[in-house]
């Protein structure tokens, strides 16, 4: 499907100062959020308007004119169009088209849709700037970065409403869901927690060997919400926050593919007679819905999944060739000497991806066409292909032989 960008205007505001350096991301985020002059005047009389409503003593009117403007805006300063806001709720969406201004919008979109904005009473000015925090706080790997980020939070969109979750869980579920994914590997540092541990850096040692990266992905998150200007938790009550952050720690951590097998086998135990009034149930579904994804690129179509594999393994070779180069142990699934594209996909879809979305169906039977049949394909094309490669790299270890022979 191919998106109308035409209604698509820039994100509204200046990056926002990180609490992490990002001098290696200023120049490409400068770019993507220039704006023009009328951009900028719209959006100084948005935030004076807002600072307006917070003043103490308007009456009611003022207050309500003064809303009524902001909305009216908003509207003016970033519209997506029909098609894309029906194209967001799906799985196929290509997010290799969008820019990273047009992604924030994107997302932005997504908690008005969902109704967190008005439910949770975020002030929409708090709402851009943490997702421009957000962003600042990717760093500019490979494969973990924003962009990355965008596809997890909207995978986690379409599930939403491909499964009408909001009909099963509380709005602070569909919200501490939401906002996990948005936040799931902030300031991810492009190598993973075995080469943390190995190499025992700062991190590892901070979180004693248990998920450094993930623990890292939370305290950075939270770091954000700690600055008043990017906190859209800023009205909950203290019980409220709590709960949110634990629920969003709780889903954070769950993404640690160490534990893989323990989320899923725990699940596996329930699904078949799952109880929404059952808490343990409820909280073991919610990890799989955030792990599957994490995972999800393979579900999208092929010419939006291809390039992240790519992706994917480099920064795995970026990584082995560091743990060579300093005398760590190597996985034979990060070795560019030992994995291909085919056998590294082949097992990963067909023992990870499809026992845990082929378990999550039978109580969504609905993503059985949009995402389970879509990753058998994928394991099919990725199993043809790992068969043509076999035959090429026998043929030349024949060929070899042959010639060592005549030598």
């Amino acid at each position: 499907m191919t998106h109308d960008k035409s209604q698509m205007v820039a994100f509204p505001f200046s990056l926002t100062t990180s609490p992490f350096p990002i001098s290696h991301l200023l120049p490409c985020v400068c770019r993507a959020f220039k704006i023009n002059k009328l951009k900028t005047e719209v959006t100084n009389r948005l935030t004076m308007l807002e600072k307006r409503v917070e003043l103490e003593g308007m009456k009611v009117m003022e207050i309500e004119k003064c809303r009524n403007d902001i909305k009216k805006l908003r509207e003016e300063i970033c519209h997506l169009s029909k098609e894309t806001m029906e194209a967001l709720t799906l799985p196929t969406f290509d997010a290799w088209q969008w820019e990273p201004n047009e992604m924030l919008s994107c997302l932005e979109h997504m908690y008005h849709d969902l109704g967190l904005v008005r439910d949770f009473n975020i002030n929409p000015i708090t709402l851009k700037r943490w997702l421009l925090c957000i962003h600042d706080n990717y760093r500019n790997n490979p494969y973990h970065n924003f962009r990355h980020c965008f596809c997890v939070t909207q995978m986690m969109y379409s599930m939403i409403c491909l499964c009408s979750l909001q009909e099963k869980f509380t709005q602070m579920e569909i919200l501490a869901l939401m906002t996990a994914a948005v936040c799931h590997d902030l300031d991810h540092p492009g190598f993973n927690n075995m080469y943390q541990i190995n190499a025992r850096t700062e991190m590892a040692l901070r979180y004693n060997d248990i998920s450094p990266l993930e623990n890292h992905h939370c305290a950075v998150a939270f770091q954000i919400f700690s600055q008043p200007d990017c906190n859209i938790f800023f009205n909950f009550d203290p019980e409220a926050f709590k709960q949110i952050r634990q629920e969003t720690i709780t889903l954070i951590l769950a993404t640690d593919m160490a534990r893989h097998s323990e989320i899923l086998k725990t699940f596996k135990q329930k699904v078949d007679n799952f109880d929404y009034t059952n808490k343990e149930h409820v909280a073991c579904l919610k990890m799989v819905l955030i792990k599957c994804c994490d995972i999800s690129n393979e579900v999208r179509p092929m010419e939006v999944a291809e390039p992240w594999v790519d992706c994917l393994l480099e920064e795995y070779f970026m990584q082995s060739d560091r743990e060579k180069a300093e005398g760590l142990p190597v996985a034979p699934f990060m070795d560019r000497e030992k994995v291909t594209k085919s056998t590294a996909q082949t097992g990963f879809i067909k023992f990870i991806l499809l026992p845990m979305f082929e378990t999550v169906m039978k109580l969504f039977p609905q993503i059985e066409e949009v995402m389970v049949k879509p990753l058998r394909e994928s394991r099919d094309r990725y199993e043809e292909l790992k068969q043509t490669d076999d035959a090429v790299n026998e043929k030349k270890k024949s060929e070899n032989l042959t010639m060592d022979g005549e030598k």
